[in-house]
């Protein structure tokens, strides 16, 4: 077992809270003037399979120079308003081969992402799409 997690949300004023997790330097607010907790929640997806994308291209050695994830959620009408349907799209940007792409998103969503694995848990179709730009970032 891993050690738990532990963090703080605390009303800062009118609707807006400020939080924390313990071992972090960062403070993200939440409410009006901040993120929504589900759009951080989205947020988290998209930088959790974007982070084992990297690492796992670069662990193949593939010349990975820049990479983003555009990501967009439908959520229920009814409460809970959960997720439903969530598709990534990650914009690749270097001389990578379309394989290793592939096979590092696929290990991204099927095996590492723990944040796409909670969302898929709660019933939620998670979908992706590629695009790789050859000759780097601008």
């Amino acid at each position: 077992m891993t050690e738990p997690v532990r963090g703080k949300v605390e009303w800062f004023k009118d609707y807006q809270f400020i939080g924390r997790v313990e071992s972090d330097k960062c403070s993200v607010i939440l409410g009006e003037g901040g993120i929504s907790p589900m759009k951080l929640l989205l947020l988290s997806v998209a930088g959790c399979t974007a982070y084992d994308v990297v690492m796992i291209l670069q662990k193949m050695r593939e010349p990975i120079e820049g990479l983003e994830v555009e990501i967009s959620g439908e959520r229920r009408e009814e409460h809970p308003k959960i997720y439903w349907k969530i598709h990534l799209h990650y914009r690749i940007y270097g001389d990578v081969k379309e394989e290793k792409a592939r096979r590092a998103i696929e290990l991204s969503q099927n095996k590492y992402c723990s944040a796409s694995a909670q969302v898929k848990l709660s019933g939620a179709e998670v979908t992706y799409s590629f695009e790789i730009i050859r000759g780097g970032k601008d």
